[in-house]
């Protein structure tokens, strides 16, 4: 039988003694999933008094990861509801955008969002705490929902156009809880640490729904914080956390201390994390640390294995093939191209409100993930960056993941992004930003030979410009923005030397 979220929840009603942790609080407020689940159901109630139930039951949420967004989760499941997550950094007409193209009836804030935009009901508020004693006592119900039933609608980033609204179904949540729990033995004993932002699929799937799965306890702080990571753990006795993009680098970034290793986390899991930082945390704080591969969307997904060689994603799964965006045609070993599902949509469930973007993503009956990749000679795929970063320089295409692992072997970068700048003669210059430990000391004959060291890195796909930057811009979920980076061009507030091959 396919697992529901409000299923798994059904399975925590009546349990005491594991629940919900408030990492901001210097208690560490505890409420028991019991009581979590009836504060649900309160809220739940309320907010369908408040609905039109001739529209959509969409309300967005603009929060940080607290008690209350995971209460809201809870009472969509209890509710019937969809919880639409929006993105905080997002603001003014772009947020206002998100809000109508998902059609949200209303949208909840607390110090994190309440003051983005007019009409955010504030959940700290006295008022909204008021207007919620009034629900008290609300019956506590498990309806029966379809597994393809509409749960949650999670945006995705966005780094490279308007963020798209993603059908997640009770069964696409609750599936990668259920999976990833037995698949790291997680149990009720157990807490999950929880710092991603719960507006991003990542601490939906591999944190939240997790935690409900194994019915386990859950520690929530409000934002990540690199230098509260491992303390946290250890305060709440976490055996498992998930990340995506760059928070190890940041969490690495501390100086190696004596007892890094004395901390009680036996599994990170996550995605998006830089090769020598999965070793590394690995070694330095004892914990097996899994990265996967996949997207919002779902259509694709990659599993290391044991065997897979490092900076690798993983074997192929069936079904799984890299074609030429061009042509269709697959492509031979080395030979970089667009991570395509040629046996169906997987586990995409479409986007909402976007039949256009639908239409894109499932060409021919199969999903286009709008990834690149490549494979070697043993069939391992190696990530290669995304669509709308493929540059073509000098009528041949290439991608920017390769070029940006070999920038980061250079001693001083301490984060690189590569990405297409226009060129009139040959299409395309390759260009980088690069954050290094002593910006001043950036000098262009020791770069060049470093590059000109590297065995895996063709003339071709040498920088033609590095911009040496205090920072790159960033989404809350650390991707770098690479559009506003290719937008400024060598034309920008920072510092930019020319790099020729010799």
């Amino acid at each position: 039988m396919t697992a529901t979220v409000t299923g798994l929840l059904a399975a925590l009603a009546d349990v005491e003694d594991r629940g919900i942790y408030d990492a901001e609080a210097p208690d560490g407020a505890f409420v028991s999933w019991r009581n979590h689940i009836r504060d649900a159901a309160a809220l739940a109630a309320a907010l369908r008094a408040r609905l039109d139930p001739a529209r959509p039951p969409h309300v967005g949420v603009l929060l940080g990861n607290t008690e209350f967004f995971s209460r809201m989760l809870v009472a969509a499941a209890l509710g019937s509801l969809v919880t639409v997550g929006l993105n905080p950094t997002r603001r003014g007409a772009a947020l206002a955008r998100d809000v109508a193209h998902a059609d949200c009836q209303l949208v909840l804030g607390d110090r994190t969002g309440a003051g983005l935009l007019p009409g955010v009901l504030d959940v700290e508020s006295p008022e909204f705490a008021a207007e919620l004693a009034e629900f008290a006592g609300a019956p506590v119900l498990f309806p029966g929902p379809d597994p393809d039933e509409l749960f949650m609608l999670l945006f995705t980033s966005g780094t490279s156009g308007d963020p798209k609204a993603v059908r997640c179904t009770h069964a696409k949540v609750a599936g990668p809880g259920v999976m990833l729990s037995q698949r790291f033995g997680l149990c009720p004993a157990d807490t999950c640490y929880l710092a991603m932002p719960l507006f991003h699929s990542n601490a939906i799937m591999a944190g939240w729904s997790v935690a409900v799965a194994a019915g386990a306890s859950i520690a929530l702080r409000r934002r990540f914080s690199a230098s509260r990571f491992i303390p946290d753990t250890r305060r709440f006795g976490a055996g498992y956390a998930n990340y995506v993009g760059k928070p190890l680098s940041y969490i690495l970034a501390a100086p190696p201390a004596p007892d890094d290793a004395d901390n009680p986390l036996r599994v990170l899991y996550g995605n998006e994390g830089a090769a020598a930082d999965l070793t590394e945390f690995a070694r330095r704080f004892d914990v097996n640390v899994v990265d996967g591969f996949g997207s919002t969307e779902g259509g694709v997904a990659i599993a290391r294995t044991p065997d897979t060689p490092a900076g690798a994603l993983g074997p192929l799964p069936d079904g799984i093939d890299i074609l030429d965006p061009d042509t269709g045609a697959r492509c031979a070993p080395g030979v970089v191209g667009e991570l395509v599902n040629t046996a169906g949509a997987g586990q995409f469930r479409g986007y909402y409100n976007d039949p256009d973007a639908d239409a894109d993503r499932m060409r021919d009956g199969h999903y286009h993930s709008g990834d690149l990749a490549y494979r070697d000679a043993a069939g391992f795929a190696h990530f290669a960056g995304r669509l709308g970063d493929w540059m073509r320089v000098d009528g041949e295409n290439l991608g920017t993941a390769p070029i940006e692992r070999v920038l980061a072997r250079y001693p001083a970068v301490l984060d690189a992004a590569v990405y297409a700048v226009a060129d009139p003669v040959v299409g395309d210059r390759v260009m980088a930003a690069l954050v290094l430990d002593d910006p001043a000391a950036f000098d262009v004959a020791a770069f060049t030979e470093f590059l000109e060291a590297q065995t895996d890195l063709g003339p071709i796909q040498w920088p033609s410009y590095v911009r040496v930057a205090a920072e790159l811009p960033r989404t809350e979920t650390f991707k770098v923005i690479k559009r506003q980076l290719s937008a400024e061009g060598i034309d920008c507030a920072d510092p930019v030397f020319t790099i020729t091959a010799r």
